[in-house]
């Protein structure tokens, strides 16, 4: 049963995708959508991916900087998914969420960012001074050189940092560098991103709905002012009461004053 939703999942993830991106009919040789909507299985699909397809429809031989996915990579669920658009830490640290933010920058001709910032982390990574020494290099002519077709776009001052560098490469050699493309990558492309057809399909929020954004704790409500006392009233003066009245005369009385 398991088994079963998992694939009617990626189904219709396949199926948002191929909505949002045009992906390739059944059939042909090469996935561009991370979901693997084509025919191919996803570890053939990632590979293709991660090789870039060439003109004769084979897979070319990635770099060192550039590592396959491995075969068993589960499909990222959507509570992770909506989360790619409340923080873009979140997106660049689950693997699923760089592949589709590699795919819409490659639509937007900056693949070379996240490819780079990619290399880096791979080079933080190695341990062997030959091996580090090596990547740097390939690193530095891919995407430092001002002749290189993927050059990325740093200011002078990280420039010249990474040439002093380079005369004895560390893993930390393109530190500097690294942190300003992904400032560059968080500034600019991901608000992109996070309103992109895309992304909306994949996190199946309506075109006009912006992202979900993360819940803000609610601010406890003010205590309610105590009520003043209110002032004891004067107790009123008693009403006089009138005099009573004077006893009528006997009858006997007034019989002696008419005589």
């Amino acid at each position: 049963m398991l088994k079963v939703a998992s694939v009617l999942f990626m189904e219709e993830m396949c199926s948002l995708g191929e909505l949002a991106r045009g992906c390739r009919p059944p059939g042909a040789r090469c996935c561009l959508c991370w979901c693997c909507c084509c025919s191919c299985s996803w570890a053939k699909c990632a590979a293709e991916r991660a090789g870039e397809c060439s003109a004769g429809g084979k897979a070319s031989r990635p770099g060192p900087h550039e590592p396959l996915l491995v075969e068993g990579d589960a499909p990222p669920t959507l509570e992770e998914i909506q989360s790619w658009g409340q923080s873009f830490d979140r997106l660049m640290r689950s693997a699923a969420g760089r592949r589709v933010f590699r795919d819409f920058l490659r639509g937007e001709y900056s693949e070379e960012n996240i490819m780079f910032w990619l290399a880096c982390e791979e080079l933080k990574r190695e341990t062997d001074p030959d091996a580090v020494e090596e990547k740097a290099r390939f690193i530095y002519e891919d995407y430092i050189s001002i002749l290189s077709p993927k050059e990325v776009s740093l200011d002078s001052r990280v420039r010249e940092t990474v040439n002093r560098n380079m005369v004895e490469p560390t893993p930390h050699t393109f530190d500097e560098a690294q942190l300003q493309i992904y400032t560059l990558m968080h500034r600019d492309s991901y608000p992109r991103f996070v309103n992109s057809p895309l992304y909306k399909a994949l996190a199946r929020l309506s075109a006009g709905s912006p992202p979900p954004a993360p819940s803000a704790p609610t601010a406890p409500s003010a205590p309610t002012a105590p009520t003043a006392p209110s002032a004891p009233s004067t107790p009123s003066a008693p009403t006089p009461t009138a005099a009573p009245a004077a006893p009528a005369a006997p009858a006997a009385a007034e019989e002696a004053a008419a005589r």
